[in-house]
């Protein structure tokens, strides 16, 4: 199976690269790639994010001067526009190959739960030693997301509702949420990468959000402050 999805996406890739006009000095053939890749091998829906803007790149691509995640979200096409076929996919990146690869969170695809770098490596590591299964992990110089199995806003809500306190660093990428993936530019400088890679195990393994949160929470509990956060 992995070596028939290999021969598509060369084939998908190939077909654009003789579309394309000549590379310039911010093309990223990965980028197409681990799009490509994101949709078919993972059935994972994806869309370009807005991008940079200006000639130092510095800019977001957004109307907004102030953005505050210059480059690394949606906006045109929309979140709702992300999707797992391999044509549009290749589409979009024909036309801004540059772009940022963001996954539509929710729904059929994978959800995340994010905090900041330090303590992250810090938690992973706690997380190994009591035997917690984590499942793909991806890191930008500032945060960590780890993915999770898919679910609802009212099943976080209950699950948040029950705890006497969660760490306030913790962020949720859920329905209607996304998340930047390798090896996007990140929006705070250097790139997304993943501090640990999917694997084919025959079929992604995922962990539950309530395995995760309950063990982050546990993990922060010999946090200064009272173990009510997860310090930077």
């Amino acid at each position: 199976m992995r070596e028939i999805l290999g021969r598509r996406l060369q084939r998908l890739r190939n077909r654009l690269m003789s579309l394309r006009p000549a590379p310039g000095r911010n093309d990223d053939p990965a980028l197409l790639d681990a799009a490509l890749a994101c949709a078919t091998a993972w059935q994972w829906p994806v869309l370009p994010g807005v991008g940079r803007s200006g000639t130092d790149s510095a800019r977001c691509a957004c109307p907004d001067p102030d953005c505050a995640v210059p480059g690394a979200h949606p906006f045109d096409p929309g979140l709702l526009a992300a999707t797992t076929d391999p044509r549009m996919v290749a589409w979009w990146w024909a036309n801004r190959p540059a772009a940022p690869v963001l996954l539509a969170t929710g729904g059929s695809a994978p959800c995340a739960v994010s905090l900041p770098a330090t303590a992250a490596a810090r938690a992973v590591v706690r997380l190994d030693a009591q035997g917690v299964r984590l499942g793909p992990v991806v890191a930008t110089p500032t945060r960590w997301s780890l993915l999770v199995a898919p679910y609802s806003l009212e099943r976080l809500g209950e699950l948040l509702y029950a705890k006497d306190h969660v760490p306030s660093a913790l962020r949720f990428h859920g329905e209607g949420g996304y998340l930047l993936l390798p090896p996007s530019p990140a929006s705070g400088g250097g790139h997304v990468r993943w501090e640990r890679k999917p694997v084919d195990t025959g079929g992604l393994w995922l962990p539950e959000v309530e395995t995760v949160v309950d063990a982050l929470v546990e993990a922060s509990s010999g946090a200064s402050g009272g173990g009510s956060r997860l310090a930077y």
